[in-house]
């Protein structure tokens, strides 16, 4: 239980703890009030209701991920810089494994996620980038810089079938599409690292260094011609 007055902050830390210990969905206003030790309706004077908490909720966890991403010194080559602020921004995620599906609801950026975009761009900058690639590498990057990637299918939880309707399930998609099929059968699933079904350290990774390769790619063939130019 967090200690001291109560306070907008005091309120969002809890909430957090709620959500860390039992799912996102555990989060209510009587919960976090309970948490504190409070009546629920005193936490309306500081959070104007469940989307404002959420909202809030998503500020304090984004602003752990700008920390991490600033604690990472802009010193090494460009890639292994903004390589080990998507890795740190990830160890935050992994401690709040509810905040990447409530952070790709949100409509519009959480204040403290333009820190580390901030950040990232003095880093491609450094490099050499220019404007327009500097742009793309913000759009292709994505959610990669906040620790996690978005998922085409992830299922919520409680919406799995059981063992039966699975099966029936399966052998109908095999006979129906057997590329798909065929993919499923050769590949296994690590769990290390996951924030879900495909999202695993190991995809995480290999999806991260492959963007980032092919941003260096764009990047020096863009400097290679700014040379050949003549001078004047």
């Amino acid at each position: 239980m967090t200690t001291g007055p109560l306070s907008r902050e005091r309120i969002l830390t809890a909430a957090v703890e709620v959500a860390d210990a039992e799912g996102v969905a555990a989060v209510t206003m009587r919960r976090v009030a309970d948490r504190l030790g409070c009546e629920a309706m005193s936490l309306y004077h500081h959070v104007p209701g469940k989307e404002a908490l959420v909202d809030g909720m998503v500020e304090v966890v984004v602003a752990e991920i700008a920390g991490a991403h600033l604690a990472v010194a802009d010193e090494a080559e460009w890639r292994d810089v903004v390589r080990r602020r998507c890795l740190a921004a990830r160890r935050v995620m992994l401690a709040h494994p509810w905040a990447p599906a409530v952070v790709a609801t949100r409509t519009q950026a959480p204040t403290p996620s333009f820190l580390l975009y901030e950040a990232l761009m003095g880093t491609v900058f450094r490099a050499g980038f220019d404007v327009e690639l500097a742009h793309r590498t913000i759009h292709t990057l994505g959610s990669l810089v906040l620790g996690f990637t978005n998922e085409l299918f992830d299922p919520a939880p409680g919406d799995e079938p059981d063992a039966e309707e699975e099966a029936e399930a399966m052998a109908a998609a095999t006979a129906a599409m057997p590329n798909l099929a065929r993919l499923a059968e050769g590949v296994v699933h690590e769990r290390e690292g996951a924030l879900s079904v495909c999202d695993t350290q190991a995809e995480f990774a290999f999806t991260l260094d492959v963007v980032l390769d092919g941003l260096e790619s764009r990047r020096a063939s863009a400097a290679g011609r700014q040379s050949r130019r003549p001078p004047g």
